[in-house]
């Protein structure tokens, strides 16, 4: 047994990414802050960004197309209010980050500002066109470290949340974390908790995310008790780097908004063919034609190529890009580089208002863990980012609004708790009708390597950019039969792994729910939308069957 303690603060904060950062920032305002980080600082989907925000800086007019632009990308599941929230508070959110000397402002360093492919306008500000995301990242912690009130853990893995028992309705009162330094399992007591832990792109086989993302807040939340919503839309980056030994990068929309083309393997231009955007194409018609192509044409890449285009220019545009490529041995300006798409962004999360807070008392999500509704059925590039910092910040105000009017914790280092704060029995997490474990779960010890790599070839094979529903009702069965049983220790990989496995059930039953294409979900045995029976959005709460609610 690993040696255990408890320790007391007014707000938790689980996810040191743009949203977990901006919501501590807004919390010290109002008492002790415990923030944790899973591991390290620079392994967060902020700090490896190559772009990802955008703003409307300019006029009403600007921040109206922002709003439209925003609303098209949904695919009519945008939820209106969240969007304008997103763009009326955004520009607000990056004068901020300027204030707080974030070199991401227009025209910085004589930088213009970049256009996403499919923004009807340049509105990417950013001192370096391809590095905006570490910009942000090193912004925000750097004021973070400004705060006495907010204590930063490294390294600290969230196990699991705590909840009363008392009343009809749960609340959450704290959690458990592994503290991997000391090996110490930490209990913390906390008046309101904030899930900021990104997304779940490990569940598939190719993935710009970070190795860290692992759905970890989605699946503990859930577990908790709290409603999952759109799980079935996941986004895949169209133009993920495909260079032998090289991970999926993620190439920037931007280039293609710059000039690029995309060719097939017989070096042929491909996309008019199939959309009358062409290269400019939204980002979930581009990964489906590129797919699509590479099936017609027996490869496992496309190429995207810029040799056209000014090689100083894309230097000086793409510092970033151009270095990476360069580190498996190609050029951009002179060769074409080889790309394929890749899971990159889950649009579903954990339900919540546009105030943050999730279907369960004292929880709160923001960032890629929350689904408000702002993206709908497929994302506006450039987007996220600003998602992060716009309802971080409101999901910490809501936080200091609601919380009970409890003694707050002292000044200094987060103080421990005198009384022990009761833990109820985590919940087990099982979907409705789930089998009892089986044998090969119930032996596997702590070795679960063998559970991912199912996991992830059940989704990417069968949930992935092109899905039918005999392969989805295939995915349900294969997860059901894998029945993975609860760890019974505190190794994080086994709660990864048993986190990507909650989350897997949820994807392929929700995708398997929605009888219809829309945005990131397409069925090819239901390829038009239906608004009639799907104009809504999905929702998988207390282990029971999948539902749409408006």
């Amino acid at each position: 047994m690993r040696e255990s303690e408890r320790i007391r603060a007014d707000y938790a904060v689980i996810g040191a990414g743009v949203a977990g950062l901006r919501a501590a920032i807004e919390l010290a305002s109002g008492g002790r802050v415990l923030l944790l980080a899973k591991g390290s600082l620079a392994e967060t989907a902020t700090a490896s960004a190559h772009r990802g925000i955008s703003a409307a800086l300019g006029d009403e007019d600007e921040i109206r197309l922002h709003e439209q632009e925003t609303l098209r990308a949904g695919a009519g599941l945008a939820n209106p209010a969240a969007v304008r929230v997103l763009v009326e508070e955004g520009s607000g959110r990056l004068a901020e980050l300027a204030a707080w000397g974030a070199q991401i402002a227009r025209g910085a360093n004589h930088v213009a500002p970049a256009r996403d492919a499919p923004h009807g306008r340049s509105r990417a500000p950013a001192s370096q066109a391809d590095s905006t995301g570490g910009e942000i990242a090193r912004t925000l912690l750097g004021r973070v470290r400004t705060l006495d009130r907010v204590e930063l853990r490294p390294n600290s893995f969230t196990i699991e949340l705590e909840t009363s028992s008392s009343g009809a309705n749960p609340r959450v009162t704290g959690l458990r974390f592994l503290d991997e330094g000391s090996g110490r399992v930490v209990e913390v007591e906390a008046r309101a908790l904030l899930l900021a832990t990104g997304g779940l792109g490990q569940l598939y086989q190719e993935t710009t995310n970070p190795a860290s993302a692992t759905g970890d807040g989605m699946a503990i939340g859930f577990r908790a008790g709290a409603a999952l919503a759109d799980m079935e839309f996941i986004e895949f980056h169209p133009t993920a780097l495909a260079a032998k030994n090289a991970p999926p990068i993620p190439l920037s929309d931007a280039l293609c908004g710059e000039g690029a083309v995309l060719r097939n393997a017989l070096l042929e231009r491909f996309l008019p063919h199939y959309h009358e955007c062409a290269e400019l194409t939204p980002r979930d018609a581009l990964a489906r034609a590129i797919t699509s192509e590479m099936k017609r044409t027996e490869s496992s890449y496309v190429y995207l190529d810029l040799t056209g285009l000014d090689a100083e220019h894309l230097k000086r545009r793409f510092p970033r890009i151009f270095s990476k490529c360069m580190d498996y041995g190609i050029d951009i300006t002179t060769d074409m580089v080889p790309v394929r798409p890749a899971a990159h962004f889950s649009i579903g999360g954990l339900k919540t208002d546009i105030e943050g807070r999730t279907t369960l008392a004292g929880l709160y999500a923001a960032g890629e863990t929350a689904a408000t509704g702002v993206h709908g059925a497929s994302r506006l590039p450039g987007n996220s980012l600003l998602e992060g910092l716009v309802f971080g910040a409101r999901a910490a105000k809501a936080m200091l609004a609601d919380a009970a009017p409890t003694k707050r914790c002292s000044p200094g280092r987060t103080a421990k708790s005198a009384v022990p704060a009761k833990r109820d029995s985590p919940k087990p997490g099982r979907m409705a009708n789930d089998p009892s474990p089986s044998l090969a779960a119930r032996t596997m010890g702590s070795s679960l390597e063998p559970a991912l790599v199912e996991i992830r070839r059940i989704l990417s094979g069968n949930a992935g950019i092109l899905r039918e529903g005999r392969d989805l009702t295939r995915a349900v069965k294969e997860l059901d039969a894998m029945a993975l049983e609860r760890p019974q220790s505190d190794a994080r990989r086994q709660w990864e792994i048993y986190n990507l496995w909650t989350l897997a059930r949820v994807v392929a039953r929700s995708a398997l729910a929605r009888r219809e294409s829309r945005g990131n979900h397409y069925r090819a045995d239901f390829p038009y939308p239906d608004d009639g029976l799907f104009a809504r959005h999905s929702l998988a709460a207390d282990n029971g069957p999948v539902r749409f609610i408006e």
